[in-house]
């Protein structure tokens, strides 16, 4: 880096004093120049074959923690040669793309939460639609009961995927094209890189599942068992890819890469017409803003219910002293538990797509409201949710999650998905990206409950070009102005109360950036009437719970957050990347 940074110095120098210097010289210094500064800039980036992760780091100018370690550098390389934070985000999801096929992707959807140097706050909401053809009734069988396969399986369970246009919004703020940002995805997919352990273990698990999934060659099943370190080249991804940088927003919802999305339904019973991929647009939101005892948090609003979730759950510990109850204590846990489970039973019957519905948005998060919900609170007896209903009101786990923060004090944090592990399992033939699942978001029937066991009412209804609620959580933290913290997680419907237990564990429990991430986590969404822990909680805090009256239940990991720190005097960046995955920081 530092011949990177002598060579800019004197390319510098050129420009700014050419006229001392021959004009044959300064051309014949500039080209020399521009390819030794091309020379420094892949020897600093990642070794797609030869890479490691980098679970925490800590920075003086710009950081990236994504869910690989090559789509973190991709990252950080473009905020070294000049970009912003978006610009990273951009390029980060792009390599995503290709890297982390369980999650990263152009068939999917996203949002996007960015706070400018200006004071500027951002939030782009590029989730899935249904399709034109999409009905209420369309995954019931004839007696009225879901048949779920439909809904999770194949090219009838995809949405219209809005990566590809979440992207193109996002640019308005970047500083470089796409054809800069995409090109690491491009190489990546066309000459390959090498795959870690755990994703040689999913391929083989899924072996059979994606066979069955599709009518075409895929890249992710081949002959033998794949073994860490193997190549995994994805042609006909890369070709995709070169279409977007060949022909922008166009080169995904038109043309050649339409035809392919279009073909690919036909193949299997899916909906989505041309014309559904011409109309898909990303749609600006407001932003959900409050305050949490001097700290300013800026996240995602609906279609993503995480926001409006956080919101609550803060809400409704904010008064109550949290910090005396110490961390992990079954005091702590049953407050945060019973403040989970109410917003959920208000998701489960107010929430859903804002263009199509009205919500209550301002009375769910009112103070006096947030209270009343707490008002039956009893510490030490475990609540019901047969008895705690939604309030009164008059009126894939398989996500992926890139938090960022560049030089100049802009931050992104960005959470986009397929929905499931590798989506519908669908690879889109002659395209080679995986078609989301995100129908399954929908309540296909009121009060029946989806994939992760969450419910919801006719607000969530399937209906054309409609968005299917969200539990993504995305957030920015601001204190006296400036950015702090960056966090984020994948993990379905455990997404909110993860985050929220991350900012907790770093507020009101003072935990270092390592430990608020690392440490066990728990889950409670209402129904079902479980609280869940990660293996390696505390069993004596398990056993004081259902000493309170609660059910329990020990289960897989949960989520993987990406935290960035801000340290408000020095200025430095401590990134941590989750040690549940592959997840890895990069920055300088």
């Amino acid at each position: 880096m530092k011949l990177l940074k002598l060579i800019s110095l004197l390319k510098e120098i050129i420009v700014l004093h050419g006229t001392q210097i021959t004009t044959m010289f300064k051309k014949v210094f500039l080209t020399v120049v521009s390819i030794q500064l091309l020379l420094a800039d892949i020897s600093a980036q990642q070794n797609p074959f030869r890479y490691s992760q980098k679970k925490n780091i800590t920075v003086s100018q710009a950081a990236v923690v994504s869910a690989h370690p090559i789509a973190s550098e991709a990252g950080i390389q473009i905020l070294r040669e000049g970009g912003n934070a978006i610009d990273a985000a951009i390029a980060t999801q792009l390599a995503l793309a290709v890297v982390y096929p369980a999650a990263g992707n152009l068939g999917g959807g996203g949002f996007l939460v960015a706070g400018l140097a200006n004071g500027e706050k951002i939030t782009i909401d590029y989730r899935e639609t249904a399709p034109e053809k999409a009905y209420k009734e369309m995954y019931l069988d004839k007696n009225g009961d879901p048949i779920k396969e439909l809904s999770m399986q194949k090219q009838l369970a995809s949405g219209i995927p809005g990566t590809v246009a979440g992207i193109f919004e996002s640019l308005k703020y970047a500083r470089f094209g796409i054809k800069k940002l995409i090109a690491p995805a491009i190489v990546l997919a066309e000459k390959g890189f090498a795959i870690t352990s755990s994703q040689a273990e999913s391929f083989n698990s899924l072996r059979e599942t994606f066979i069955m999934a599709n009518t075409t060659n895929i890249a992710f099943i081949k002959k033998n068992a794949w073994v860490a370190g193997d190549k995994l080249v994805q042609t006909e991804l890369a070709a995709t890819l070169k279409r977007i940088r060949d022909k922008g927003q166009k080169g995904f919802y038109e043309g050649t890469t339409a035809r392919l999305i279009v073909e690919e339904m036909k193949r299997g019973n899916g909906v989505i017409s041309y014309e559904d991929l011409k109309k898909y647009k990303a749609v600006r939101r407001a932003p959900m803003l409050f305050d949490y005892k001097g700290h300013s948090i800026v996240t995602m609003s609906l279609p993503s219910s995480g926001g409006i979730l956080l919101q609550q759950m803060m809400g409704m510990i904010e008064k109550r002293n949290i910090s005396a109850l110490k961390f992990q204590s079954a005091e702590s846990v049953q407050l945060m538990v019973e403040a989970a489970r109410r917003a959920f039973a208000d998701r489960a019957q107010f929430l859903g797509d804002p263009d199509f519905i009205k919500v209550p948005v301002k009375q769910m998060v009112a103070e006096d409201y947030l209270q009343q919900r707490m008002n039956d609170f009893v510490p030490g007896k475990a609540g019901s949710s047969e008895k705690t209903r939604a309030g009164n009101i008059k009126e894939s786990e398989e996500t992926t999650h890139i938090s960022i923060i560049d030089k100049e004090g802009n931050t992104v944090s960005v959470t986009t998905t397929l929905n499931n592990s590798y989506g519908s399992k669908t690879v889109v033939g002659g395209a080679g990206f995986l078609l989301n699942n995100e129908m399954d978001d929908f309540s296909v029937k009121e009060g029946a409950p989806n994939m992760y066991g969450a419910v919801g009412s006719y607000a969530n209804a399937i209906a054309p070009y409609k968005r299917m609620l969200s539990s993504m959580t995305p957030v920015i933290i601001f204190k006296d102005n400036k950015p702090c913290m960056v966090v984020g997680t994948p993990g379905g419907t455990t997404i909110p109360v993860n985050v929220f237990q991350t900012i907790i564990n770093v507020i009101e429990f003072n935990l270092s950036p390592q430990e608020a991430v690392n440490s066990a986590k728990f889950h409670h969404q209402w129904l079902p009437d479980i609280v869940y822990f990660e293996k390696n909680f505390p069993a004596a805090v398990i056993n004081k719970m259902e000493a309170m009256g609660y059910k329990t239940s020990i289960r897989s990991p949960i989520g993987r957050v990406e935290l960035l720190l801000i340290d408000p005097v020095t200025k430095k960046i401590t990134a941590v990347a989750d040690g549940r995955g592959d997840d890895s920081a990069a920055g300088y």
